[in-house]
């Protein structure tokens, strides 16, 4: 008998999650206006990209959609998790933003006893790490991640 232990939610959890998640973003006028009204946005600011995908947290994976914009990164889940304050259960989304220029590396990562399972870690200048995981087109997402961190091309 082999113990496994379960670090991710399954494909198949996954998938209908995500099928929920589209109909959400359909019902709440797409990911530009959900991201707007979610996050403190300058008028100009431009979102560049969005993943579906899940946030590692002490509680456990949470998903959500990982925002990556012209001026941050921002992460929200797709339900308000529940948390104590005293006798009462009080309800809130987990909500992470980073702006870019407070951007310190974005770092592919594999777990050691599963190489498929695949991460992204996300450290902020003030040392905040953020493992993310769960992502559809992995290469992509860490390609996309990883530009703000290239040096400005002068024009």
């Amino acid at each position: 008998f082999v113990a496994t232990v379960k670090t991710g939610p399954s494909f198949a959890d996954a998938a209908v999650g995500r099928i929920a998640q589209g109909t959400k973003v359909l019902a709440e006028g797409g990911y530009d206006k959900i991201f707007r009204t979610t996050f403190e946005t300058a008028p100009e600011e431009q979102l560049l990209k969005t993943y579906a995908c899940y946030l590692s947290t002490s509680a456990g994976p949470v998903m959500g959609v990982l925002y990556l914009s012209s001026q941050k990164l921002a992460f929200c889940s797709d339900n308000p998790l529940s948390y104590q304050v005293g006798a009462q259960t009080q309800w809130s989304y987990y909500k992470v933003a980073i702006p870019l220029h407070q951007l310190r590396a974005v770092n592919p990562s594999t777990g050691k006893a599963n190489p498929a399972e695949k991460y992204i870690q996300i450290i902020s200048v003030d040392n905040h790490e953020f493992w993310f995981m769960g992502f559809v087109h992995y290469d992509s997402a860490v390609k996309n991640l990883q530009r703000p961190l290239q040096p400005a091309r002068s024009s």
